[in-house]
């Protein structure tokens, strides 16, 4: 009976959702008089880091628009719903930004689960889906026309980890720990494909369960196949213990390898800062690059706007993408229509974001992963990837 209620709901709201795209195509102009964005993302739980931090890298830059007149004077409004990063508040928080909200566009949603929920809702109301904070390959596909992801992907940071672990450190002997669902078997699908592209394979491998802290079964399965590096595709919190509880045992020469959705910010706070032995990979520079324009106007537009909040490479890559979204919609010639928006997002100018490259590629705007290290209170550049 509960799938079957389930299957219910899931049709009623498609129906929905494309009768009321029938009503309002993609060339109809949109006459609200703010640009409203809408996201569901993780506020509360475990990942509420992610949540947050996004929220307030891109309503910082979306501030900086409106104090200076917005968009054609319209003014962008971002609003959010909880989902505590589990699928099915997402679903429905997606049907009430659709059909009741009528936002102009998706933007900024996160993980990989929660967005694969609402996958055939996107792809069926073809409403623009921009700047999702996951690197999922499903999203990076010949159906999805009206998605652009502002991020690499997770085969982008699995490869550029593997190709420098492998060159750099001479490591063979790889593990992995993950979560148990479809983010982690995005990471887990592409760790294989990029150490089978080099004739290697894993060791061993630990799962944990969303939104728990259960990573005890998973050390130990890890730890006793003794590996020289492991990949953490988790989030934050888990794999902060995990950390722990392996150095703990004394594997202290073992490189922990968390990819760009662990947050590396938060990551290090739990840990107290202590970064040795991490190998972070990022799909934005460093926030503490003072020789970067981007950078110096981030902190200080942070600072202004949310002088309580202290700056991450999770809101600076969402300050980065609100930046790319306003380029976007200012480059509008006349009425603002989605399909307009859509055509000049992915022909944005490489130059939008000074020194950080933008190019239309593969469904996503940036090509780059930057491996970095945590030193003296600051994520420091080892190692630029670009694809």
């Amino acid at each position: 009976m509960v799938n079957k209620n389930f299957l219910i709901m899931s049709f009623f709201a498609l129906f929905l959702i494309l009768f009321y795209f029938m009503v309002a195509p993609q060339y109809q102009t949109y006459e609200k008089n703010t640009i409203l964005l809408g996201a569901s993302l993780p506020l509360s739980g475990i990942n509420s880091h992610l949540g947050k931090d996004i929220v307030v890298g891109a309503n910082t830059y979306f501030s900086h628009t409106n104090a200076r007149g917005g968009i054609q004077g319209k003014k962008i409004e971002f609003i959010q719903y909880d989902d505590k990063y589990e699928p099915e508040n997402t679903f429905s928080n997606t049907i009430k930004l659709i059909t009741k909200d009528e936002v102009f566009a998706l933007f900024g949603f996160v993980g990989t689960p929660t967005v694969k929920r609402v996958l055939p809702l996107i792809i069926e109301s073809n409403i623009p889906f921009i700047a999702p904070y996951t690197g999922a390959s499903f999203l990076r596909t010949k159906d999805t026309d009206n998605i652009v992801n502002f991020r690499s992907s997770y085969t982008n940071e699995l490869d550029a980890l593997v190709e420098y672990l492998t060159k750099q450190k001479n490591i063979t002997r790889f593990a992995i720990f993950y979560q148990n669902d479809d983010y982690g078997e995005e990471g887990y699908i592409a760790l294989t494909n990029a150490l089978s592209k080099r004739n290697l394979s894993l060791i061993a491998e630990g799962t944990y369960k969303r939104n728990t802290l259960s990573i005890r079964h998973a050390i130990h399965e890890i730890e006793a196949a003794k590996p020289e590096a492991i990949i953490l595709v988790g989030a934050y919190k888990p794999t902060a213990r995990f950390i722990e509880k392996v150095k703990e045992y004394g594997s202290s020469k073992i490189i922990f390898c968390p990819i760009s959705f662990v947050n590396a910010d938060a990551l290090m706070g739990e840990l107290q800062g202590k970064g040795d032995n991490i190998l972070f990979s990022q799909t934005v520079p460093s926030y503490d690059d003072f020789y970067s324009k981007e950078a110096v106007e981030y902190l200080r537009n942070l600072a202004f706007y949310y002088p309580e909040e202290k700056p991450s490479l999770v809101s600076y890559e969402a300050y980065l993408s609100a930046k790319t979204t306003v380029a976007a919609l200012r480059s509008i010639n006349g009425t603002i229509t989605r399909s307009k928006f859509l055509d000049k997002l992915k022909h944005v100018s490489p130059r939008t974001l000074d020194n950080i490259p933008l190019l239309y590629h593969n469904a996503q705007l940036l090509n780059q992963v930057y491996l970095s290290n945590y030193v003296n209170g600051k994520f420091e550049i080892i190692q630029k990837y670009e694809y």
